[in-house]
């Protein structure tokens, strides 16, 4: 029996990690087989390259340069957890995957919408979400949560706020071009019920996989 991928998206301080967290603690509940992996990162490799893309430098980072060593850790991830992870039954939990890259720098930074998708598909052989949770906040949410952050913010985080603008609208076109696939969330929900209707869903996978 194949596996199946699901990925969570949305822009930083949308609640990912917290309902990923509740989702994890459901399914060890239930003992039901699955790995969690998060972009970039999963790997030995992608967790140095993780390392780069994320700590603060003096020296500015090209756009291109961001996005193509995001695909290479892609690369890795894919190539060395996701595909076997699948081919051994597992449900694969993924904290973001190519969505990210379309969104933050397809659309953030302005880097070719046709480069993008066509290296996202190398990267990734071709491999995509069986549904993807889209957790949506508002700038004005996310500002406000930010400030609440009692940590240093990494470089993406810290980036400004006409760049989230230009992610999250570039999330609401991805959403509605592959509807079929998204679900998404009204990410100011309380935890709980963000987190009974996210369980909804991979109860209805679950039990057609069974089928």
């Amino acid at each position: 029996m194949r596996g199946i991928l699901i990925t969570f998206e949305g822009i930083d301080f949308c609640g990912k990690s917290v309902q990923i967290d509740r989702l994890i603690a459901r399914l060890e509940a239930y003992q039901i087989p699955y790995i969690l992996l998060r972009e970039p990162g999963g790997t030995v490799i992608a967790e140095k390259i993780r390392d780069t893309l994320l700590t603060k430098e003096k020296e500015v980072m090209s756009p291109i340069t961001e996005y193509l060593l995001y695909s290479a850790a892609r690369a890795q991830l894919v190539r060395e957890k996701i595909i076997p992870s699948l081919e051994r039954g597992l449900l694969v939990i993924c904290d973001r995957y190519y969505d990210s890259s379309t969104a933050y720098q397809g659309y953030g930074r302005d880097i070719d919408l046709n480069i993008v998708h066509q290296i996202n598909n190398f990267a990734t052989n071709g491999i995509k979400p069986k549904l993807t949770f889209f957790i949506d906040i508002e700038i004005d949410e996310m500002e406000r949560r930010k400030k609440q952050v009692d940590q240093k913010l990494d470089r993406m985080e810290d980036q400004k706020r006409t760049f989230f603008e230009k992610v999250r609208s570039g999330y609401l076109k991805i959403v509605e071009q592959e509807s079929e696939r998204f679900y998404t969330i009204d990410g100011k929900r309380t935890i709980d019920s963000i987190a009974d209707e996210i369980w909804k869903q991979i109860e209805q996978i679950i039990m057609n996989i069974e089928c």
